[in-house]
C-alpha cells in the first residue's frame, strides 16, 4: 500500500430549488464509489458537497412559494439527507453556499483578483423586464443562439452547440419571466479579466498538464485557443448582478452582488472549512490541523466530478480564480456524461420515462442494485450512459447475484452443518485458484483509480465465473452425498467462502452494505484491498449464513416508470373536456385551444425520407435522413439526421423514398446516438396497448420535399 495521501473531493453542487434528480445520484455515486477506494487504500479524504442557494432563480422560486429565499433553500436542504442515505453516499460533509464561510472566502477571493489587477468595472447595456420591474439574469432570458441557431436557448450558454455569449447576443430575445420583449438598459457591472494574458497563459498550461479528460480537452481548447484576430474567443467573465438579487453583496459596492457562478463554486471550499472548523477534517498525518494549514498544504490534493453541462465554469473560471486570487488550482476535474433511459429515451415524468430516485427508495428497491448498475456502465471519460430496464434486471439477476451472490449459498450451508462454521485446509487446487484471484488485487485497484468501474465489474465477474467453474467442476453437492469425500468438501466449500472474500473485498466500494453484511457472516470485517492478501485460514469460524440480496421483480420495474396519476385538478379538466358518455377521440382529450398564432410558430415540411437505417444499441428508434428541401451553399441538397421512435411499426426499407411530414424548426437534440434535428411526424391511439400501431403521415402524390404544410 502507498503512503497515506490527504485528498480534498467533492462533487457539482446542486440547485436549491428542487429536488435531487437521478443526474445528482448518478455523479454521487460515481463519486462516492472512488472515494470509498480511496479510503480503502488508507488515503485521509474529505469528501463534501453543499447546496447552490443563491441566484434570482431561487428568489423568484421563493416569492411563489410565499417563503422568504432563506427558508426556501432551508426546506430543500431539510430533504437532501433522505437520497443521501438512500443511496449510501458518504460525504463528510454537507453544507450550503449560504452560509458565513462562503461570504468570507467569497469575498476574500474577490479582493485578492482585484489587488491583483483582475477585476474592473464597465457600464453595459443590460435587459430589464419591463412588467417585472428588474434587470433579468441570464436564465431568465431566451432566444436564438447566435452561433448555432437553435431556439429558446439560455442567455448565458447554448444547451444544442455549448456556445457561451452575453444574453445581449441572443436573437429575439424574451423574458422567460413575463414574455415580454426586454428593454436595454444601462448599468455598471464589475468583471474579471479572463482575456487577461496571464489568465490565458495558466488556462493553456493548466488543460494541458493532465487536469482534464482528452475529451474535455478538445472542448475547452476551442475556448482559449487563437481565433483570427489573435484573441481568444473567451471574453471577459461579468460576475456581479444589480439588486434584487439573493446572494453576498460585492464589498463596497452597496446593491451589487456576486453572480452565483461566482460564489458556487467557492462552496466546496465553504464546505470544506465548515468541516474543519468542526474538528472533523482529515490528515495524512492523522494530527488536527485548521483550515487554511490544509488548504496551503502542499500535500493537499484537490479534485472535483462534475458533469459535461458545466465543464466552462469548472475549467476555465474556476482554475483561474484559485489561481490569481493565490490559492491552490484542482488536481483534476473528472466530467461524466448525461445519463439517458431505455434507450435514449429524454426523461419525462409525465410519459413514465424519467428515474425518480425516490420513488425507486420508496418501492424498496435495493440501493446497492443501481449503485452497481451505474458502476457497470461508468467509466473514466466524459460519455453519455443509458439506464436500460432489461439490461439492469439481467446485470443484478444473472451476474450480481447468479454470478457473485450465489458462491457463497452453495458453500456455507455444508460449512454450517457438517463442519461446525469451521473453515478446512485448502488444497493445491483451491490455492492455484485463490491465487489467480489474489493477483488481480493491482489491476482492479488500478482500474478503481482511473474510476473505469465498468472494467472493475467485468473483471470480477470473469473471477466470479472462475470461481463458479471451480464450484461446477467439483459439485459440492454430490460430494456431500458420497462416503469418505468429507474432507474433500471441506476443501472446496473452504475455498469458495475464501474465494467469495476476496471478491467482496474488490466490490466493496461499489457495494459497501453487502460488503458490512459479508463481514458480519465472515466474523472478519476487511478495511482495506491488502486484506486480500491475509486468508482467514484453517480453522476460522464463521457465522450463518442468512441470504445476501433479493432478485429483482419485474414488477418494481413497471411500477418504477409507470406514469404519475394525474392530479385532482388535471382529473376534473379531463371529465370536462371528454364526458364519460362520450368516448374521447383517438383515446385521449384534445389539447387546449391555441390560436392561429400559436399554430403558425410551427414550421411543417414535407420531408423525402432519403434513408433509413436501424439505430445500434436501440431497439425503438430508427435513424433517418431527411430531404426537406434546403441548399448548402455549393448548391447541394443539404440533408438532416433525424431519430423517430418507430422501429416497433417499420422497417427501414419500408420507409426510404418515401414522403412524410417533419417539424422543420423544433431545435436540434443531442441524443445518446447523435444529435436529431427535426421530429417526424405519426399517429397513435392514446391507449397503446389496446391499440398498437404507429403510422408515419404520408402526403399524397405531387407533394415536394420542402413545401410548408399549412
Amino acid at each position: 500500500m502507498s503512503a497515506p495521501r490527504q485528498l480534498f473531493v467533492t462533487t457539482a453542487l446542486p440547485y436549491a430549488n428542487g429536488t435531487f434528480h437521478i443526474g445528482h445520484i448518478m455523479e454521487y455515486i460515481q463519486a462516492d464509489i472512488w472515494v470509498r477506494y480511496q479510503r480503502m487504500q488508507g488515503h485521509a479524504v474529505n469528501f463534501v458537497g453543499a447546496d447552490d442557494a443563491h441566484g434570482a432563480p431561487i428568489m423568484i422560486a421563493a416569492e411563489k412559494a410565499g417563503k422568504t429565499p432563506e427558508q426556501f433553500v432551508a426546506d430543500i436542504a431539510a430533504g437532501r439527507k433522505q437520497y443521501l442515505d438512500g443511496f449510501l453516499i458518504s460525504f463528510d460533509n454537507w453544507h450550503s453556499t449560504h452560509s458565513p464561510e462562503n461570504t468570507a472566502i467569497s469575498q476574500a477571493i474577490y479582493k485578492d483578483l482585484k489587488t491583483n489587477g483582475l477585476i474592473e468595472t464597465r457600464t453595459i447595456e443590460q435587459f430589464f423586464d419591463p412588467e417585472k420591474g428588474m434587470f433579468l439574469p441570464d436564465r431568465f432570458i431566451k432566444g436564438e443562439c447566435p452561433n448555432c441557431h437553435a431556439k429558446d436557448q439560455y442567455g448565458d450558454n447554448c444547451e444544442v452547440c455549448g456556445a457561451v455569449y452575453a444574453p445581449t447576443e441572443l436573437i429575439e430575445p424574451y423574458s422567460a419571466l413575463s414574455g415580454a420583449r426586454p428593454e436595454l438598459k444601462t448599468s455598471e457591472h464589475f468583471f474579471f479579466k479572463l482575456s487577461d494574458a496571464r489568465c490565458i497563459e495558466f488556462l493553456r498550461e493548466w488543460t494541458t498538464s493532465g487536469a482534464v479528460q482528452p475529451e474535455v480537452l478538445n472542448k475547452i481548447t476551442e475556448w482559449i485557443a487563437p481565433g483570427e484576430d489573435g484573441k481568444p474567443k473567451m471574453g471577459d467573465w461579468d460576475i456581479s448582478r444589480d439588486a434584487p438579487y439573493f446572494g453576498i453583496e460585492i464589498p463596497d459596492a452597496p446593491g451589487k452582488y456576486f453572480y452565483v457562478w461566482l460564489d458556487a463554486p467557492i462552496g466546496y471550499l465553504a464546505s470544506l472549512k465548515n468541516l474543519f472548523d468542526k474538528g472533523a477534517g482529515k490528515t495524512a498525518s492523522g494530527q488536527p490541523q485548521s483550515y487554511e494549514q490544509f488548504v496551503a498544504d502542499p500535500a493537499t490534493e484537490q479534485y472535483h466530478f462534475i458533469g459535461k453541462d458545466i465543464i466552462t465554469f469548472h475549467t476555465l473560471f474556476w482554475p483561474a480564480m484559485l489561481k490569481f486570487s493565490g490559492r491552490k488550482v484542482p488536481d483534476k476535474v473528472f466530467v461524466h456524461g448525461f445519463l439517458t433511459v431505455n434507450n435514449g429515451e429524454k426523461m419525462s415524468k409525465s410519459r413514465g420515462t424519467g428515474l425518480d430516485p425516490l420513488k425507486y427508495l420508496s418501492l424498496k428497491m435495493n440501493p446497492e442494485w443501481l449503485r452497481y448498475y451505474l458502476a457497470a456502465k461508468l467509466s473514466g471519460r466524459n460519455e453519455d450512459i443509458d439506464f436500460n430496464a432489461d439490461d439492469f434486471m439481467a446485470r443484478i439477476n444473472a451476474d450480481l447475484i447468479g454470478k457473485y451472490v450465489n458462491i457463497a449459498s452453495r458453500a456455507a450451508g455444508f460449512i454450517s452443518k457438517k463442519f461446525g462454521g469451521r473453515l478446512g485446509a485448502i488444497s493445491p487446487d483451491g490455492d492455484q485458484l485463490l491465487t489467480h484471484l489474489r493477483d488481480a488485487l493491482p489491476q482492479i485497484t488500478e482500474l478503481y483509480a482511473e474510476r473505469e468501474t465498468g472494467k472493475v465489474v467485468r473483471e470480477v465477474m470473469a473471477l466470479c465465473d472462475r470461481v463458479n467453474g471451480y464450484v461446477d467442476a467439483n459439485k459440492p453437492w454430490e460430494l456431500a452425498k458420497k462416503e469418505g469425500m468429507e474432507g474433500r468438501l471441506h476443501d472446496v466449500c473452504s475455498t469458495c467462502i475464501e474465494a467469495f472474500r476476496i471478491l467482496t473485498i474488490y466490490l466493496k466500494p461499489i457495494l459497501p452494505k453487502l460488503a458490512a453484511d459479508v463481514a458480519f457472516f465472515l466474523m472478519v470485517p476487511p478495511e482495506s484491498f491488502d486484506d486480500v492478501k491475509t486468508p482467514l485460514g484453517e480453522g476460522a469460524q464463521i457465522g450463518e449464513y442468512q441470504h445476501l440480496m433479493q432478485r429483482v421483480d419485474v414488477k418494481q420495474l413497471d411500477a418504477l416508470f409507470e406514469p404519475p396519476a394525474p392530479a385532482p385538478q388535471a382529473l376534473a379538466a379531463m371529465k370536462t373536456e371528454a364526458p364519460s358518455t362520450t368516448p374521447a377521440p383517438g383515446g385521449e382529450p384534445l389539447a387546449p385551444t391555441i390560436t392561429i398564432d400559436d399554430f403558425v410558430k410551427i414550421d411543417l415540411r414535407i420531408a423525402k425520407i432519403v434513408n433509413c437505417e436501424p439505430v445500434e444499441g436501440s431497439t425503438k428508434l430508427l435513424r433517418l435522413t431527411l430531404d426537406v428541401g434546403e441548399t448548402s451553399d455549393d448548391g447541394q441538397p443539404k440533408l438532416r439526421n433525424v431519430f423517430s421512435g418507430i422501429a416497433s411499426a417499420y422497417k427501414p426499407d419500408d420507409l426510404k423514398g418515401k414522403l412524410t411530414v417533419v417539424v422543420a424548426n423544433l431545435a436540434p437534440r443531442k441524443m445518446k446516438f447523435g444529435i436529431s434535428e427535426g421530429m417526424v411526424l405519426a399517429a397513435s391511439h392514446g391507449d397503446e396497448k389496446a391499440h398498437p400501431g404507429i403510422y408515419v403521415l404520408e402526403p399524397t402524390a405531387g407533394a415536394q420535399p420542402g413545401m410548408r404544410v399549412r
